[in-house]
């Protein structure tokens, strides 16, 4: 189904295993891979490159849908041998006996395509077949193997989606499907940088899987092809399974819905159970999380994992983490196979329960990264956010419409302040904020926390609004006697008073927070975050009350488990070292900071000022030679948009480093 002009897309290295396997005498060989990925596809040009070497060739298509019997089976192989009686209805049952008579001092090679619906009568058959004949040779395409003997196993996955290397090889295999199938090849706006990143999106979005990318092609094949394209991409972030289109040869392949749904009436009820409550993951997930999400309603604990490496063995699921090895593994769900599934799980009425599982267990993922990152894990909490991020993403995406889930999905994202503030997307966090601070009540911790939060998020891009949030929050702090969440008001202030090119007044604010914050304070910035601040705006005045606050921010209780504080701690005391004149321990500082940032975690807003100030102090800039005068477009000017010291300020929000 999918072969261009020149052989199979983006195939090569498997038609090239393939073919070596049917030349070298090999017995039993198996193309395996999940739905519509294009298993028959590849051994059919298999056997046409090599024909049968000598032997002859019987093609067995199983087409039917539903698990059959063991006869059936036979029956089929009987009918496709040499010699074989018309159609008609036979006067007996073909049997094994008679299949090896009949097939007894020829050299045969047979296909058996596409037999998942008749697998455990396949696997008895050959297996019987490959004792009593030695000159055959069987090719199986089925979405998991045979598990037989001496058994050649070649595993496809989706077709590559990114552009291909070296520069100048053409687009990623998957992008070229779409392209030819869409008829656009040659048409002069596929060349557009917006209409192509819209196909690979797509690509991307449909996972590379063959059978998709084909139906989608279809889909604007007709039409404007730009504008098509761009609207197609929208749509499919949505929902896949209404993909379909009356151009695929084999009537089941013509819906994505109608493939991925043989796949699901030939599992087992408890295997449609676990696939239909999983389909709430929009990410990887582990084991245990499955567990929690998907027992009960007659599925054991205890089988869980068991029924989810059976998922993973017929395509459905895939092991994204270590298969095989010690931590335990995690699996991602195929975006068809999991639209599908959501579909059964809201026909089934068990929707809101999976959901309400969903919410708990990314409540659990927040409290525990909070708590990592409060008690010196703040590497660990960003990785096991980096792991979950989807599935926050998409509850926090839904939580609006559910009244019940508004307010857990408040105190998630004011958890993962973090995260927003420090390592993340500020402006992400910032929408999911102001979407739900109305829906909530305005008396709870989380809700007071939630407007420090918007205000400190808000603060770089739009200063009034964060001006007003931090009233509301100011107040409500006040009103709870929550010192904390006062002195970190103070510090959004002082952002703002930054912004407004008041370095003196922003002092002061940074002074009162870092004041104000107790140590050991969670949910938040630290004392020594203000103290970090503070030293880097003294600097514009002050350079001696700059360098006693950036000592300070050094010595703070608590600085050797709080990681990010450290960090700012060191970059201020850099940028205080550089105004004094301190140019090369300014250098050498700055180098060592930057060196303690994990180059596989996304790096901190504040490693931007580092950047900056290494590249003045390279190129020669010169700090500011006055206290209260700019110096101009400098990376240290406080009066520069881009300067440095709001970015630091700020703690968080700016920047990421390039």
């Amino acid at each position: 189904m999918w072969e261009s002009v020149g052989g199979l897309i983006g195939r090569t290295r498997e038609a090239a295993a393939l073919r070596d396997w049917l030349t070298s005498g090999h017995r039993l060989m198996t193309v395996a891979g999940p739905v519509g990925v294009g298993k028959s596809a590849l051994a059919a040009a298999g056997l046409d490159d090599v024909g049968g070497q000598g032997a002859a060739v019987v093609r067995v298509r199983w087409r039917g849908t539903r698990a059959a019997t063991a006869s059936a089976l036979v029956a089929a192989v009987a009918r496709a041998l040499p010699g074989a009686p018309p159609p008609g209805p036979p006067r007996k049952t073909a049997g094994t006996d008679d299949l090896v008579r009949r097939m007894r001092g020829a050299d045969t090679l047979l296909l058996l395509d596409d037999v998942d619906p008749v697998r455990s009568a396949c696997v008895g058959l050959v297996q019987t077949l490959l004792e009593f004949l030695p000159g055959l040779r069987v090719l199986v395409t089925a979405r998991q193997p045979l598990g037989l003997g001496d058994e050649r196993v070649l595993r496809l996955g989706g077709l590559g989606t990114e552009v291909a290397e070296p520069e100048g090889a053409g687009p990623a295999p998957a992008v070229a499907l779409f392209l030819l199938r869409a008829r656009a090849a040659d048409r002069a706006d596929c060349a557009e940088p917006a209409v192509l990143d819209a196909v690979v999106d797509i690509c991307r979005s449909l996972d590379g899987l063959p059978l998709a990318v084909e139906l989608a092609a279809y889909q604007v094949a007709e039409h404007a092809f730009a504008q098509a394209v761009r609207a197609l991409a929208v749509r499919l972030r949505r929902h896949q399974c209404w993909l379909s289109s009356a151009r695929v040869a084999l009537p089941r392949h013509r819906s994505l819905r109608d493939a991925v749904a043989a796949v699901h009436t030939l599992c087992e009820p408890a295997e449609r159970s676990v696939w239909n409550r999983a389909a709430v993951f929009a990410g990887a997930f582990d084991e245990s999380t499955a567990v929690f999400v998907c027992a009960g309603g007659g599925v054991e604990p205890h089988h869980v994992p068991a029924l989810l490496a059976r998922l993973a063995a017929v395509g459905v699921l895939e092991p994204v983490r270590d298969p095989g090895g010690l931590r335990p593994p995690r699996y991602r769900m195929a975006r068809a196979a999991r639209d599908y599934g959501a579909e059964r799980l809201r026909e089934s009425g068990e929707a809101a329960v999976a959901a309400d599982r969903h919410l708990i267990h990314c409540r659990r993922v927040a409290e525990a990264a909070a708590n990592l990152w409060h008690n010196g894990g703040q590497r660990q909490a960003v990785r096991l956010v980096l792991d979950e991020r989807d599935d926050l993403r998409a509850m926090l995406r839904d939580a609006p419409g559910r009244a019940d889930h508004t307010a857990v999905a408040l105190a998630i994202v004011v958890d993962l302040w973090f995260w927003w503030g420090v390592h993340g997307d500020p402006e992400e966090g910032r929408r999911h904020l102001l979407r739900l601070l109305p829906l909530c009540a305005t008396d709870t911790p989380e809700a007071v926390r939630g407007l420090w939060l918007a205000a400190w998020l808000t603060a770089r891009s739009d200063p009034a609004a964060a001006n007003g949030l931090l009233g509301r929050a100011w107040t409500a702090a006040v009103l709870a006697g929550d010192d904390a969440t006062v002195g970190r008001v103070a510090h959004v202030q002082g952002l703002l008073a930054l912004h407004r090119r008041e370095p003196r007044t922003a002092a002061g604010y940074f002074d009162e927070a870092a004041r104000a914050i107790p140590d050991h304070a969670p949910g938040g910035p630290s004392a020594t975050v203000s103290l970090a601040a503070l030293a880097v705006t003294q600097s514009q005045f002050a350079p001696r009350a700059a360098d006693r606050s950036a000592r300070r921010a050094l010595t703070a209780p608590g600085l050797a488990a709080d990681a990010w504080a450290c960090f700012l701690a060191r970059t201020a005391r850099a940028l205080v070292d550089h105004r004094l004149g301190r140019t090369a321990r300014a250098w050498h500082r700055a180098r060592r900071v930057l060196t303690g940032v994990d180059p596989t975690l996304p790096a901190p807003h504040g490693a931007t000022a580092l950047r900056r100030l290494l590249a003045d102090i390279e190129t020669g800039v010169p700090p500011d030679p006055g206290p209260d005068v700019p110096a101009g477009p400098s990376a240290l000017s406080l009066s520069a948009p881009a300067s440095v010291v709001p970015v630091l300020a700020r703690g968080g929000p700016g920047r990421r480093l390039a």
